[in-house]
């Protein structure tokens, strides 16, 4: 009797048929006449071959049937695990065969022949295993043969069978090279150049410029010798003018390619390059990978403020010395200094730097000497001077007429104001390579740290006049224009006038407003009996969070793949199965929602997972020690389980889905939820539950169910009837 290891079960599904479950005796099944793919890709298609009575074993080898149907290239110890959750195979043509009917149908004189080979070259090219096989047959050099030799004034806009052909090549291509088993160096000049003028090309297809984009990106990414030759190639008048366009995809993918450019180039090129990026306006929602690249070119853009931010006042550099100057006389007319006495000039101008705000009259640089805000601070009081003369001159003269106390500091708030906006804008901080949160005023303006400190430094002095605020209260009029900057922008204000309108609305009584529900709240739940009762009402709640948990990872989440190469487009949907004994993941389309479990190729027994790793205790952290930034690390998550200390590796999207996910798993391995989200969630429980059952106690009646809310008119073209008064 054999042992029951060497059983295993296996799903096969034949052409046309269900499929069927089918044990089998690894032992006694044994096959390994052709070793060079064993054990699966010979000895597994023998099994079926002897089952099925199919001849030619070598004909065939074992494929996924769900999905992409890569082939099967485990080893051994892997088959037990992988087939207790009864995976789906299906027997495919073996793999050598397969390339070598490809590399032929490519090659056909037949152009229908041709298009097919192509099509499903482009689809099984995502399989690494028959990549390297079609690979080192030199069958990506037939692709670059194809495209060199492609006639861009054929490939219009019309749907025609060239741009099939070559919309199939392209993508082809970029599958093979997306698996980094050839150097992008190794292209010619002939194919980069060909590539680039798919895209300069004013009636190229759409989906030939989508494909051309994604690899002129691919390229740059690789090598800043090919970073020179795309930059070279490309025009940035069509690299904006698909900016511009109505396809969100082209528009994705030359903010892609654009992002690319602006990360491998240098000072100087990256300041052309932000200058074309400023062309961009954003119309209507934007999709996750868009949402990304924006949030990057908004990083990148105001990143370039962070030389100024990081340099002290040189009390030395006779031009930044002329900068104070000419913010002095901006603000105070004055005699002809000239023909003042030195010790006259010297005293005057200490006095009006004295209203003017600084700390040190005498010598004003030494108030900038501080980094960060550095020389930024002086270069936006300099611009609020020049940009908007009249309310400078009036912010100043204002409060050189208050008494002394009273007065807000010009110099001195703005230096504050400045370092709070760049802490807000997070100047100088790297871009998130998972980041998408931008800030839409941004794409509004040229200059928007500038101008949001014009509108900031006159919000700040009318919040300073409303609080009667003295120089002893300079700190906390500060914390409140920090708070009414971070919630305005919280809104999303998709324009500076918007920005100005919001900000200004919310004055320091809605602060107080706000501060104070925010303070009862807390108030309420540190009574006594109110504590007691929380302690009451916890388990029942901890429970309705952890089912809620459960729900959530059965629903699934779409994950990105990350790579220290690029940030892939490539996404990998993950789910629980609705019993909770499998985690079922496997490769998924952006405009996919919700694969269900069947659609998804690979499985995790719950029952399997050992451990819950986060942060920089994860593997796929530990690779690339040092070189991930807080925000990566504060998203990642792994999971161990039972297969040579295997483990499947996360990047939530968002903290959200980290909460929710590590909450999830740390109920189905049965520990206690530790996350911020379920201790914030359930004090929102608590304090509601507890409010309910107060005002049960006040006799104030609470209907089971909510109100129906009356539908909208249809139209709203509402009038008076005059006539019935008039009677």
């Amino acid at each position: 009797m054999p042992q029951q290891k060497d059983i295993v079960k296996i799903a096969i599904q034949m052409p046309g048929a269900y499929p069927q479950l089918i044990q089998l005796d690894q032992v006694k099944h044994t096959h390994t006449h052709n070793a060079k793919y064993a054990p699966f890709q010979t000895e597994r298609p023998f099994w079926v071959t002897v089952i099925w009575n199919l001849p030619g074993p070598d004909n065939y080898a074992l494929q996924y049937a769900d999905g992409v149907q890569t082939y099967i290239t485990e080893s051994v110890s892997h088959i037990n695990c992988m087939y207790e959750s009864i995976q789906i195979f299906r027997p495919g043509t073996n793999l050598c065969l397969s390339c070598q009917n490809l590399y032929k149908g490519i090659q056909s004189s037949d152009s229908g022949v041709r298009c097919d080979s192509l099509k499903e070259l482009a689809n099984v090219s995502t399989d690494v295993t028959f990549a390297q096989e079609f690979i080192s047959r030199d069958g990506h050099l037939l692709l670059v043969k194809i495209v060199e030799d492609a006639n861009e004034l054929v490939l219009c806009v019309c749907v025609c069978p060239c741009n099939v052909i070559m919309t199939h090549t392209l993508t082809g291509f970029m599958e093979l090279m997306d698996h980094g088993i050839v150097s992008w160096e190794n292209l010619s000049s002939v194919f980069i150049k060909k590539i680039a003028s798919f895209v300069n090309a004013k009636l190229t297809d759409a989906s030939i410029q989508q494909v051309s984009l994604d690899i002129l990106e691919s390229m740059v990414l690789s090598s800043h010798g090919l970073f020179l030759q795309v930059k070279q190639e490309v025009t940035m008048e069509r690299l904006i003018a698909h900016l511009q366009v109505t396809n969100q995809q082209i528009q994705t993918k030359a903010m892609a390619l654009l992002m690319a450019l602006l990360q491998t180039a240098g000072d100087s090129d990256r300041q052309v390059l932000l200058q074309s990026a400023s062309y961009f306006l954003i119309s209507g929602s934007v999709q996750d990978e868009m949402a990304h690249y924006l949030y990057v070119l908004q990083s990148v853009t105001l990143n370039h403020l962070e030389a100024r931010m990081r340099t002290p006042m040189d009390c030395y550099s006779q031009e930044q010395r002329d900068t104070l100057h000419n913010l002095r006389q901006a603000a105070f007319e004055n005699e002809s200094e000239n023909s003042l006495s030195n010790e006259r000039r010297r005293s005057l101008c200490a006095k009006e730097f004295k209203k003017l705000g600084f700390s040190n009259n005498s010598n004003p640089g030494q108030d900038l000497v501080r980094t960060p805000p550095g020389l930024l601070a002086l270069d936006t009081m300099f611009y609020f001077a020049a940009r908007y003369p009249d309310a400078y001159s009036r912010f100043v003269l204002e409060n050189s007429s208050r008494e002394d106390k009273h007065e807000c500091p010009f110099a001195r708030s703005s230096i504050q104001l400045t370092l709070i906006l760049c802490e807000i804008l997070r100047i100088g901080e790297p871009p998130s390579e998972t980041g998408s949160d931008y800030h839409p005023v941004f794409f509004s303006q040229d200059r928007l740290m500038e101008e949001l400190f014009c509108v900031c430094i006159q919000l700040l002095n009318k919040t300073w006049k409303e609080m009667r605020a003295t120089q002893e209260d300079f700190d906390k009029v500060m914390q409140v224009v920090r708070e009414q900057i971070t919630r305005t922008l919280s809104s999303k204000p998709t324009s500076l006038e918007l920005f100005k309108n919001k900000v200004n609305a919310l004055n320091y009584g809605e602060i107080l407003k706000l501060r104070q529900t925010e303070r009862l709240h807390q108030e309420e739940t540190l009574a006594p009996p109110v504590l007691e009762l929380k302690e009451r009402l916890k388990p029942e709640l901890l429970e309705l969070i952890r089912q809620q948990r459960l729900n959530r990872l059965c629903q699934g989440t779409m994950f990105r793949k990350i790579s220290s190469r690029r940030r892939q487009d490539k996404l990998w949907y993950c789910r629980l199965s609705p019993n909770h004994k499998m985690l079922h993941y496997g490769d998924a389309e952006e405009d996919t929602d919700n694969p269900t479990v069947e659609t998804l190729q690979k499985k995790i027994p719950v029952a399997d997972i050992k451990g819950l790793l986060t942060g920089k205790d994860c593997p796929h952290m530990k690779e690339n020690k040092g070189k991930h930034n807080k925000e990566v690390l504060d998203s990642a998550f792994s999971i161990t389980y039972d297969v040579e200390e295997a483990s499947l590796n996360f990047i939530a999207p968002s903290r959200t889905d980290f909460c929710l996910w590590t909450d999830g798993l740390s109920v189905l391995l049965g520990r206690e939820m530790s996350s911020e989200s379920m201790r914030s969630e359930l004090e929102i429980l608590l304090s509601m539950e507890i409010k309910l059952r107060l005002l049960d106690l006040e006799n104030v009646p609470i209907p089971d169910i909510a109100p129906v809310v009356p539908k909208p008119p249809s139209n709203y073209n509402f009038c008076y009837d005059f006539s019935q008064t008039e009677q």
